[in-house]
Formats: structure tokens, sequence, C-alpha cells
């Protein structure tokens, strides 16, 4: 060896000498942690506390990178710096970790175990990392393929109910996926395994399951099912192709029906055959045609008969024609027109009198006053109800600031039909008829002849029609 080479020789054995006494140096200084010393992977040996945080934090800042295991031995990676990863460690948690090394007699070396897991706080891009967890292959390759449970198909006009096979494909619960990757990377973990986590979807029903056939099979029976709505004389079909359009397989063991579609076909029905609200013609005791509407008539109850309609579905396909009639919020005499049928009340405004049929015939009638028309108390026209009788009422007025009323007036028979107007006696009145509601008319009223009205009492019941015209 010539002596360039040995003077190199031993320049190197002093630098290694030095730098094992510098690493002795420090090993036995109290202020500095064991060599060896680990903190959640991190090497902090022969550093400061504050060389410690200063060294970890840096790393997770810098270097920190999450691997994510997926079915097959595949990984992806999220970078710390891609998120704006930031953590922060405790200094006095480091501190705790120097203080049992010193008092442990700051032993090191392979046999000692140095390595430590901190809590950490983590900061960092929650939009950003979601943003990446969105591009992973895992969730939005094009080689996945999307796990599927065997289900009924779909309603096809004309087609019968099949099972269609489930799918084990490799797709995640995305959900769920997402977040095993924000708990992690909250906890400042470099790995997950999203396999062993369950993030996977798996089939839980094949088309094998006796469930699924039973199922099938119910749903081609309503294919042969029929539902008939009667109106009078018209006759409404519900076909089984209707119905198996509404349905929607089973939930919890029970057909699902599509509400919406339900109530469509029930609102139908309410336009073709309501009458309520509708004109209809009305012809008088004099002989004349009136068009008229109001409140009296047929109308179906919508959000009762879909409930109903779609509990009758949910009890089952029936092997039997159903006859049907809708839930009604009001009904009339009857379904054939007129739908006031041949038992009335008619108001005869323009000619100031009241008549009352009864199975079609005239059976009663009288002069009356109707509604002060200079005062506009003008009684109003249209097709009505009555809604009860009653005997030895105080008719009253608007109530007065003083606690009186505008007008108090006994009655001995009061029959009301439209809100607070009604037929009654009026035994103020010595005339009746002619011309007298046009300057001295009721407050609405029709005023009847005291010794007319008790007949009239005792024919009418609560519903029967009360049609008022001005023909």
């Amino acid at each position: 060896m010539d002596k360039i080479a040995k003077l190199a020789v031993i320049a190197a054995a002093c630098i290694v000498l030095s730098a094992m006494t510098v690493l002795a140096a420090q090993t036995a200084d109290a202020s500095r942690f064991v060599s060896g010393t680990k903190v959640n992977g991190v090497r902090i040996g022969v550093l400061t506390v504050a060389e410690a945080r200063e060294r970890i934090e840096g790393f997770y800042a810098g270097e920190y990178t999450l691997t994510i295991k997926e079915r097959g031995g595949a990984v992806e990676t999220i970078k710390g710096t891609d998120i704006a990863y930031r953590v922060g460690i405790s200094p006095e948690g480091l501190q705790a970790i120097l203080d049992a090394q010193n008092a442990a007699g700051r032993n090191a070396g392979p046999n000692e175990d140095n390595e430590h897991t901190m809590a950490l706080t983590t900061a960092f891009s929650q939009e950003a990392l979601l943003e990446r967890i969105g591009r992973l292959t895992l969730i939005g390759g094009s080689g996945i393929v999307t796990t599927r449970d065997a289900f009924i198909s779909a309603y096809e006009e004309g087609k019968p109910y099949t099972i269609i096979p489930a799918v084990q494909g490799n797709s995640v619960d995305v959900e769920k996926t997402t977040s095993l990757i924000l708990e992690a990377v909250h906890a400042g973990q470099t790995s997950v395994d999203v396999d062993e986590a369950g993030c996977y979807t798996q089939v839980s029903l094949w088309e094998n399951d006796p469930s699924l056939a039973a199922l099938c099979d119910r749903m081609n029976q309503y294919r042969q099912m029929e539902i008939h709505y009667s109106f009078g004389g018209e006759t409404e079909t519900v076909t089984g192709e209707t119905i198996c359009s509404w349905l929607r397989g089973t939930v919890n063991g029970m057909t699902e029906v599509d509400k919406d579609a339900v109530a469509a076909f029930v609102s139908g029905l309410a336009a073709r055959y309501d009458t309520v609200g509708t004109v209809r013609n009305f012809l008088t005791a004099t002989g004349t045609e009136v068009a008229l509407t109001g409140p009296y008539g047929w109308k179906i109850d919508v959000a009762g008969e879909t409930a109903a309609l779609i509990s009758l579905l949910q009890a089952g396909p029936a092997a039997e024609p159903v006859e049907r009639e809708p839930v009604y919020a009001a009904t009339a005499a009857s379904r054939t027109a007129p739908d006031w049928g041949t038992t009335y009340v008619e108001v005869d405004l323009t000619g100031q009198h009241v008549y009352m049929f009864k199975e079609g015939k005239l059976v009663w009638e009288a002069p009356c006053v109707t509604g002060n028309a200079s005062k506009n108390y003008t009684t109003p026209a249209g097709i009505y109800s009555l809604a009860y009788k009653e005997k030895d009422r105080v008719l009253r007025g608007k109530k007065l600031a003083d606690g009186s009323y505008e007008y108090e007036s006994p009655v001995s028979y009061w029959m009301p039909f439209n809100g607070g107007i009604g037929l009654h006696d009026a035994s103020w009145r010595g005339k009746f008829g002619g011309v007298i509601y046009q300057k001295s008319g009721s407050h609405g009223c029709i005023n009847l002849p005291p010794a007319s009205v008790p007949a009239l009492y005792e024919m009418v019941y609560k519903g029967i029609p009360v049609i008022c015209h001005g023909a």
C-alpha cells in the first residue's frame, strides 16, 4: 500500500471514529432520543424533542402516501402532497417517550423496543381527497363490473315477468370505501386494505333463491287480475296489464305499488265521473231547462281510493274479477243523470216559489221570499243538499261590538243547505212571493209561510237535494 492510500485509510478511520464519538455522545445525551427510536414509523433517534417534532411533521408534509390495497394484489396510492396534507404531533407526548427512555437507562440496540405510536392532529383538503378518491380505478375504472342481485324483470306489455340472474362483479361500496379512506387519512395511516375491510359488494340474492321464484309467480298472477269499477250504467275495467304497470316488485315481503301511477289513474276516474262542481242541466217545475253547478253530486275521494286500491293490490292477485265501487268524498241520489234523482226541493228564485218533488211527483209547494236583491243579499243559485233540520232555532246575524247581534229571528223550523242559508218559517211576514225580495227580502234565506212549513219539514231529510235557480 503506498503512502497516499495509507493516509486515506487513516483519514476514513478518523472520520468513522469521530462519527462514532459524536453518536455515542448524542446517545448518551439525555436531551436526545436513543438511537433506533421511531414514532409512527419515522426515525427520530439522537434527535431532540423539537427536532423529532420537525422531522415527523416534515415527513408527513412531504412524504406521506396512503397505499390502498385492492383485491387481486392491485394497489393504488394517494399522496399527501395531492391533498395538502399536514400533521401536528404533541411535544408533550414526545417528551414523555424521552423521559421514559431516560428513566429506563437509555437502552438502545436491536433487542430494545423503541418503536412508538402517537396520535396525530391531521389537516388536509377534504375536497381534494374526495376528488382523488373519485378517480381511483377501484371506483371508476373501465374494468369495473357492478355487482347486482338477481331480480324480477321490469314490466313489459304483453310479456311475462322473468328472473334476471345475479352478477358477482368487482365493484365496491363507494360510501364505505370513501369512509375507510377518510378515516385512514385522518389517523395518519399509511395503508388500508379495502378487501379485508369488506368494501367489495357481494351478491345477496341469487337467481335460484326459492323466494325469488315465488315472487315471479306472484307477479305473473297479477297479469290475469281484473278490477271492475261500476258507475251507474258504465263500467271501467282495470286489466292485468294496467295493474302490472303499477307494480314495482316487493319490499319486506309486501308488493310495492307505484303510488303516483295509481293516483293518476284514480284522478282520471274522478275527472270522468265526478259531478260535484260540474255544470248540469235542470228541468224546472215550470218546464224551463237551466244550467246549474254546485257542491251537490258525486265526488271520488282520490286520496282515499288511491290508498284503498293500493291495499287491495298489496293483498295479492285475485283469481276472480274484483267488483269495486270507489271511495267517495260525496255521493248523490243517482248514478245516472240527473244525479239528484226524482226526490228534491226546488227553489225558483225568479218566481219566488218553492216546490217539493217526491219520486217525480209534486207533493208540496208554497210561495217564498228570498235574499234582498237591493242589498246584495241575493240567494245564490246552485245544486245543494240539506245539511240537517232542526226545530225552534234562533237565527242570528253578525255579532256586534256591544255583544248584541245584527238581528235575532226565532223560527220554529230550520233547514240549512248552503252554509248559513236555509229554508225556514217567517212569522214576521204577512205576504210571500211576487217581488217582495227585490227591496224587502231576507239576508239570503228562503222565508216560507208558517202554515206551510210543517208539512215540508216532515218530508225533507239530511242530504236531500235542494236546487236553487233563477229561471
